[in-house]
């Protein structure tokens, strides 16, 4: 069989440089394998993102695993339905659950500090993508501790599937140095 590709799809305002998808892409690279991992800069524009790694999943040529944090996690989860991929979720956004209209306005990206407008189409693009998910794909990651994301909306729109609830913790699921290993073993890798 071959080996997977590990997609990692950042959360909203940030990027590839990610403090969780750098210390994936290190890992990978360490076993020698960072030719299997990428991470793309995901659009601001959700069905701009979408298409974009829409994209890479079908020009992949063998599994992928998706492996999404924040509103990558409900990115991850999309196409995951779309595609029927196993995926893991990091403290993720459950569009469903959320007013992302709250979002709307100007936003900065964390890493490289573009400006882009998030607009109520936008917002409407985030809802057309919520799908319900099916239970046996996902690997669910929460810290109740998260201060940006209700932890209990992702718990229970994920509810049925496998889930990894902590105390404690942050946003950026502080834990995830020790977590590497079993998402890689969750892959197939």
């Amino acid at each position: 069989m071959d080996r997977p590709l590990i997609v990692y799809l950042h959360g909203f305002c940030s990027s590839p440089a990610s403090w969780k998808s750098r210390l994936l892409a290190e890992e990978m690279a360490r076993r020698g394998l960072a030719a299997d991992f990428v991470c793309p800069q995901l659009s601001p524009v959700p069905a701009d993102a979408m298409a974009a790694v829409s994209a890479i999943i079908e020009a992949a040529g063998r599994p992928v695993t998706l492996v999404g944090s924040s509103l990558g996690g409900h990115y991850a989860n999309h196409l995951a339905e779309k595609y029927a991929l196993p995926a893991v979720l990091i403290n993720p956004a459950a569009v469903d659950r959320l007013d992302v209209g709250k979002f709307i306005g100007e936003h900065h990206n964390f890493h490289t500090a573009e400006r882009f407008e998030f607009t109520r189409e936008h917002a409407e693009q985030l809802r057309a993508q919520v799908s319900p998910p099916t239970a046996e794909r996902y690997w669910l990651l929460l810290e109740e501790g998260d201060e940006v994301l209700d932890w209990r909306q992702a718990r229970d729109f994920y509810a049925g599937c496998r889930q990894t609830v902590l105390p404690g913790g942050d946003h950026s699921f502080s834990q995830f140095p020790q977590y590497i290993a079993q998402i890689l073993e969750f892959a197939g890798i």
